[in-house]
This record gives structure tokens, sequence and C-alpha cells, in this order.
């Protein structure tokens, strides 16, 4: 990942450094853009001028001494909060005061983070989405004590780097991780209640909603390591609300090392003659997860714009240049209509009586009103 970041600073016609202290995994990270920077000429979409020119600016240490006269500074380390904040703590001590301190973590808390420093106000969540050369989508989050000068300075350059940026609160998930849980959670709630299998339900989220992969297909995609311990994080930093709640599902493939493509085997079997199950295509109840699973998602992006996390721009922007998905959860819920989108969670809520499927207080409101995101 911060290879990946790396590439795209580059790219922009900045100076890099790439800092590891493990030498194996430095020279992976060599090998790997030199490797992609010669795909890139060979199909034609780069110079060989330009891919000398991006390898040429990056350079790989092996001491955070390095960084002492660099303007910006991402971190891109295992998602431990204590490791991160030593490694912050140490970087304040060698870069300048004017020096931004960013960390690419997906799930974990700016503000916990920047405690580790002095200065806090320079610390910011920059969150790339992987692989970061290609995916547009950046996510910008101020803690509660990074100046604004910090944010502002940090959204524009990244800008200038060519991707879409969302501005979000530094609240568990941020954006797409947060809103992103029930696509895959309630999707394993209908395989558990035995509605459908895997492949039924991928087939409907494909089908009737246009989603280019399904939920297990994309959690095999993504690695059932990820996904499991993202979900958890989510919901234990929610104080444990049941909306984030993980499955045991998930956890037992994560126990047993099943994590999808990277393993061989995950919710489907990818070994080398193994039979891909077929789905049950019955268009009645292929809606009708489709729709479960769609209230869900859009429940949980007009909760967060109800709670001032992003803008309805932002919030859009994020699931579909984030994570692909086919339109913004709140533009969608406009053309499903607010109120279709509040009898599907009233009637769970009313059935389940759990408060995972509570419908938001502004879903409500403005169903109520008649009112429309757009």
């Amino acid at each position: 990942m911060g290879a990946g970041i790396a590439q795209v600073a580059a790219t922009a016609g900045h100076q890099v450094l790439i800092f590891d202290n493990n030498t194996a995994a430095l020279d992976k990270a060599r090998s790997g853009l030199d490797s992609t920077l010669k795909k890139l000429v060979e199909k034609g979409k780069l110079a060989e001028q330009s891919a000398a020119e991006i390898a040429g600016r990056t350079k790989y240490v092996s001491s955070l001494a390095d960084f002492k006269d660099c303007g910006l500074v991402i971190e891109a380390i295992v998602e431990d909060l204590g490791v991160k904040q030593q490694v912050f703590a140490e970087l304040e001590g060698i870069v300048a005061e004017t020096c931004i301190l960013a960390s690419n973590t997906s799930s974990l808390s700016i503000a916990s983070i920047g405690s580790a420093c002095k200065k806090a106000e320079r610390v910011i969540g920059i969150h790339f989405f992987n692989p970061a050369p290609l995916m547009p989508l950046v996510e910008i989050i101020p803690a509660i004590l990074t100046a604004e000068q910090v944010t502002k300075a940090s959204k524009e350059l990244v800008d200038q780097w060519g991707k879409v940026t969302v501005l979000t609160k530094d609240t568990p998930g941020f954006i797409v991780n947060r809103v992103a849980r029930s696509f895959y959670g309630e999707s394993i709630r209908i395989y558990e209640e035995g509605i459908a299998d895997f492949a039924t339900i991928d087939w409907a989220m494909r089908s009737v909603g246009g989603f280019k992969m399904g939920p297990f297909e994309l959690m095999d995609f993504i690695g059932n390591d990820i996904n499991y311990k993202v979900t958890e994080s989510v919901w234990t930093q929610f104080f444990y609300e049941p909306r984030f709640k993980p499955s045991l599902t998930q956890k037992r493939l994560y126990e047993a090392k099943l994590f999808g493509r990277k393993t061989g085997r995950g919710y489907y079997n990818y070994a080398e003659g193994a039979v891909m199950p077929k789905p049950v295509e019955v268009e009645e109840l292929g809606k009708a997860i489709f729709y479960r699973v769609i209230s869900m998602l859009i429940n949980e992006a007009v909760d967060s714009l109800h709670l001032g996390l992003a803008t309805p721009k932002d919030l859009d922007l994020a699931m579909t240049k984030g994570v692909n998905y086919p339109k913004g959860l709140l533009k969608w819920a406009d053309e499903i209509g607010l109120q279709i989108v509040l009898n599907i969670l009233s009637g769970l809520y009313e059935e389940y009586q759990e408060d995972r499927y509570r419908p938001s207080v502004l879903l409500k409101r403005m169903a109520k009103e008649g009112k429309t995101f757009y």
C-alpha cells in the first residue's frame, strides 16, 4: 500500500522516500514499482522517459531519520494503534515543525494516533484505497485537533495528484468502511437464515442491483482476514452498535484462515478443478435479497448524513469512487423512494425486534415530509 501511494506522489512530480524497517519488504517495494512501471510502458500507458523519471524520483531508505526534510509523511503500516503512535512520536522528533504527519489507516482513530505527538494539530488521516494508483477515492480525515490549514493543504495536494477527495469526520470506518458494513453483514445474515446461498445472494446483487461483484465474491477478493478485522474494529469502536455486529460465519472463516482468493478458499473454493456453485435465479427471491441489503446500506448512509459525517455529495462520491457502487446511496434512496425504504426497514424491525434494523430518524423525518436528498 505504501509503495502504491509513493507511486502516485512520484508520478505527480514529487521526490519520494519509501521506508520500511524490513529489508525484504523494501526490496519487494522496489521490484514491485519497477515491474509496474515496466508494464505501463509495455501497454503504452506511460512513456519510457516518464517511467525513468518516476523511478528516479523514488528513493528507498532504511532509517526514519532520512525523512528530516520531508513536507508530508504518510504512514501505511500495520493496523495497530500502539505501533502507529510509536512511529508518529519518533517522526515528530525528526521532521520540521511544518511537516504534515498523515495516516493511511482504514479504521483507527486519527485523534488517538495524533495523541502521541506534541503537535497533534499537524496530524491528519489521508486514506487511500487499494491499489492506490488505480483507485480514485481518497478520504481526508481531520481529527478534533487537526489545524484547518493542514486539512486544506492535504486536500489540495491530493486533488492535484488527480484523486477524488472526500472530507469526513474522524469516526470509526470513516465513510466507506462504515457505510459498506451492511453490504457484507446483511448478506451473511440472509445466508445464515437459510434464505439463499452465497452464489444466489451474489447473483441477486449483481443482476438486480447492478453491482460488479456480489458481497461474498468481494469479501473473498478483499480477503476475509481484512474484512473481518475491519468489521470487528468498527463494531467495537462504536461501543458494540448492533448495526455493525460481526457474524459467526465470518469469524469462523477467519479462524480457519479461509481468507479467500489469496489462500485458495473462502466463501468459495478456488482450487484447480473446483466447481463454482450455481445460483438459484428466481426473480422474486433476487429482488427480496437486493431490497433488504440496499435498504440497510441506504439507512447507514442516511444516518451518516444525519450525524454530520460528510455532505450528501461526499457520501455518494465515496461509495461510487471508493467501492465502485453503481450509484450513490442517497441518490439511490431518492430513486427507490424514501417511504419504500422506510417500509422495508420498519417491517424488518417489527419482525426481528433488533436494533440493527432501526430506521434512521432522518429517514423517518424525510419520508414523513415527502422530501428527497437531491
